[in-house]
């Protein structure tokens, strides 16, 4: 049992004997990148063609998608920050749509005796996909491995807390140091998310907590509001559908039109430099920005910094309820957030989006 779970005090609050990191996944050779789309679109009716599309987004970096091999480096960055604060309970990882999956995860800590485990949802903001339906994924799978299930809580959403919020500025303050001096004080700042249907949008929070977390960077590197903007990628579904707006493509041409030469991208929406980072921003936008004379300087994402990996130690431990991180830590204007979920918490939108997540996809 984790040292911290016996702290003075603590005994009568929840106590876990796990850790559960739970991810998207990904393809990691060219003969899974059907099958993965294939469980990221299951139910949807999404035509064998749109498939074939999108999987030729994965084959143009060889079929693999770094985000596996990203979670992984996270773990192993995560498992000594863990025991340097008490913390000794085994770390196990599952994925929503590609090995390691959540139910053979989930039957794994079974076996092992495992009966109540903490999740750490690799999302940072709340909207149905990156909330709610890893909720029911969780639930599906205890479902599938019956009475032995471990019971898995969440923890709470992190957009606001001051790691995140400093290792996303750290990022950005590498990606300005690329561009030329006399241009650092006024170069226009990106931030890029994951679009999502105009209907998601509505049943949940995600798009107050995207801008709370930009305003938040920004104000830590002293940038005007005037100067950064939050844009949207990786729309997929009908052209029909609403989704959040503006592109990403769109904003950079119009920043051109204005007489940019320099701007800074940052996808603050996202997590690690996985498939749709590379293909929306390091292929579509390179490619226009290349064509156009834009000078383009895209910022990693939070990844492994040594501040992410703090945060997550820090949430896991405020529900083991270790000795010295009592503290729900948060910045801004909006506090931290809860974890239990209301049932309310980000319903599903009215009619179920067509392939939000595949990776890399335009209508």
């Amino acid at each position: 049992m984790s040292e911290c779970n016996v702290a003075d005090g603590s005994r009568d609050k929840p106590e876990y004997d796990a850790i559960l990191i739970v991810g998207f996944g990904g393809p990691e050779k060219p003969d899974d990148v059907m099958p993965f789309l294939e469980n990221v679109t299951r139910g949807r009716n999404i035509p064998r063609e749109r498939l074939e599309e999108v999987a030729e987004h994965y084959h143009h970096f060889g079929g693999v998608s770094p985000i596996n091999a990203q979670v992984r480096a996270l773990i192993d960055g995560l498992g000594p920050e863990l025991r340097r604060h008490g913390v000794t309970v085994p770390v196990y990882w599952g994925n929503r749509n590609w090995t390691p999956m959540l139910t053979d995860t989930l039957r794994e800590m079974a076996d092992a005796g495992v009966k109540k485990a903490l999740a750490v949802v690799l999302a940072a903001y709340s909207s149905y996909s990156s909330c709610r339906q890893y909720r029911e994924d969780i639930g599906r799978a205890r479902e599938e491995v019956g009475p032995s299930a471990p019971q898995v809580d969440k923890v709470r959403v992190f957009y606001n807390h001051p790691e995140f919020v400093a290792a996303n500025a750290d990022r950005v303050r590498e990606a300005l140091a690329k561009v030329p001096a006399e241009e650092r004080g006024r170069v226009p700042i990106v931030f890029t998310a994951h679009s999502i249907p105009a209907s998601m949008a509505a049943t949940s929070s995600y798009e107050e907590q995207l801008r709370e977390t930009c305003r938040l960077v920004a104000a830590e590197l002293k940038i005007d509001e005037d100067r950064w903007t939050l844009v949207y990628q990786s729309r997929s579904g009908r052209p029909s559908d609403p989704w959040l707006g503006p592109d990403i493509l769109e904003h950079l041409q119009a920043l051109r039109d204005e007489g940019g030469e320099e701007v800074v991208v940052h996808p603050i929406g996202f997590l690690s430099d996985h498939m749709e980072v590379l293909y929306d921003l390091d292929e579509e936008a390179r490619i226009l920005c290349e064509r156009i004379g834009l000078n383009l300087v895209r910022s990693r994402t939070v990844g492994t910094h040594r501040g992410f990996v703090r945060m997550i130690r820090e949430l896991v431990c405020e529900r083991l309820h270790c000795a010295t991180s009592d503290e729900r830590r948060s910045i801004g204007q909006f506090g931290p957030s809860h974890d239990a979920c209301p049932p309310d918490c980000c319903l599903p939108p009215a009619r179920p989006p067509a392939a939000f997540a595949p990776a890399p996809a335009r209508a």
